[in-house]
């Protein structure tokens, strides 16, 4: 029951989690002697180390210190630094074990933690019920019958059933512990059937709200003892994934709410929210961001008590917070005061036309030279008949790179820009944002697509995918 540990452990300040009273917990870690052995703990997906002990010649050792070590699930690492097992730490700090490292994890013992040998119970309860569920899940799938299938389902639901009632059975007799904790984080809801619900039938949208309202029941999100278990983040994950509307508002509304339910544990708030900072600087989805925006503004922006970040770290959030407030999904685009191929002036807000796809590239760039052509090509043979103006701003490469490409490739009809090394300058000495901050440019190509009052529609997209933007607009238009 060995499982690899990353390749490096990150060593995360504890000290600053300190509780009061010290720990003491002794180890018997056979066949182990004269090497140091470490005890390390989840802080969401991060595997980090708390401490080390030395094992003598009989392969005794401790873990000790002065302050307690916060509540979660703990782990024991072998010195070739493969986790071994795992077990709670909470109120009790004082307590021994004796391990065998062949015999896992038959072969461990606590002493004086009656919590962590009822979790050793469980676990050798699930690990033998969950393999019987394999079992009964193949022969699941090799069913030939319906009668076959209906016998294994029962079967299924009487063995997930008993886990269900070890859990329930010590969330009720020992509430206040961390294996209780650990159980309500591990339920789910369940939505009551069809014959409960609305007309006596089965609503999908009724389950879909009764799920997500029942989820985090039993869930105390000043409970920071969650934090450091591989059981709360998973939960987020699949909160935000699967049952929040992926809308900004929609996450921020529920981000707001987190955040104040957590705001009486600073632990808890100081990991969500920079689980939150982090889903979301750089989302998955276009237009998402404005929620980072929103976490920043609200939560971050000169807030003394947001103190955790690295300088670093820091820096980057409040320059990444401060490019994506300039284009935002929805809000006028920045104008762009560049010069065309002569070197006159042609600025982003002298252009009319119904829709502006604005590139950002490099006459340079590899990936440019792949996607332009393309660009030109759907722009020549639809967008242009549309109405459709190209802005062209070529980035880097320099000036004689540019001309060469554009006259190479007849991208004559595009409204090819530039700024140029005076405006740049002078810019920079007045102390205003460039465009590569202000439309969060820092790769090519990037291709925005503007309206007609050069609203931001859509950024960031292909141009495949602007094309199913553009025919979705020209519909609604109609």
């Amino acid at each position: 029951m060995k499982k690899n540990l990353f390749a490096a452990l990150l060593l995360l300040p504890v000290a600053l989690f300190a509780q009061t009273a010290g720990y003491n917990i002794g180890i018997t870690l056979k066949p182990y002697h004269n090497q140091y052995v470490y005890l390390g703990y989840y802080y969401g997906k991060i595997k980090a180390l708390a401490d080390s002990a030395r094992l003598d010649a009989n392969s005794a050792g401790v873990f000790k210190g002065k302050e307690k070590l916060p509540g979660g699930i703990y782990f024991v690492v072998s010195p070739r630094k493969e986790i071994l097992f795992e077990l709670l730490l909470d109120k009790q700090q004082q307590f021994s074990i004796v391990a065998d490292s062949s015999t896992l994890p038959a072969g461990v013992k606590f002493t004086n933690s009656p919590e962590n040998t009822l979790f050793l119970s469980y676990s050798r309860f699930a690990g033998s019920t969950g393999k019987t569920i394999g079992e009964q899940m193949q022969q699941l799938s090799a069913a030939k019958t319906k009668a076959d299938s209906s016998r294994i389902n029962e079967e299924l639901r009487r063995l997930n059933g008993k886990l269900q009632h070890f859990r329930d059975s010590v969330i009720a007799k020992n509430p206040t512990t961390m294996l209780a904790a650990l159980f309500r984080a591990l339920r789910e809801p369940v939505v009551p059937p069809a014959d409960k619900q609305p007309h006596a039938k089965y609503d999908s949208l009724f389950a879909y709200h009764y799920f997500k309202s029942h989820f985090w029941d039993g869930i105390s999100f000043t409970d920071e003892r969650l934090i450091r278990t591989p059981i709360f983040e998973a939960k987020l994950d699949k909160y935000y994934k699967d049952l929040v509307v992926p809308a900004p508002d929609s996450i921020s509304l529920e981000a707001d709410a987190m955040l104040t339910k957590a705001g009486p544990n600073r632990e808890m708030f100081k990991y969500l929210l920079t689980y939150l900072v982090q889903k979301y600087v750089n989302p998955t989805y276009m237009g998402q961001d404005a929620v980072f925006v929103q976490l920043f503004e609200k939560y971050i922006n000169n807030n003394p008590k947001v103190d955790w970040f690295t300088d670093k770290y820091k820096k980057y959030i409040y320059d990444r917070a401060y490019s994506l407030m300039a284009n935002l999904i929805g809000n006028p685009a920045q104008n762009l005061e560049m010069v065309d191929t002569a070197d006159k002036p042609k600025p982003l807000y002298s252009i009319n036309a119904p829709y502006i796809v604005i590139c950002f590239w490099d006459a340079t760039c590899s990936h440019c030279k792949e996607v332009v052509p393309k660009l030109d090509s759907m722009y020549r043979h639809k967008w242009k008949q549309q109405g459709v103006v190209i802005y062209g701003v070529m980035v880097d490469g320099g000036k004689p790179a540019w001309l060469n490409y554009i006259r190479d490739n007849n991208l004559t009809d595009w409204v090819h820009v530039y700024e140029t090394t005076a405006m740049r300058d002078s810019g920079y000495a007045a102390g205003k944002a460039n465009y590569r901050q202000l439309y969060d440019v820092y790769q090519t190509p990037v291709l925005y697509l503007l309206d007609k009052e050069k609203r931001i529609i859509a950024k960031k997209l292909t141009y495949d995918q602007i094309e199913e933007v553009l025919n979705v607009k020209m519909k609604q238009g109609k």
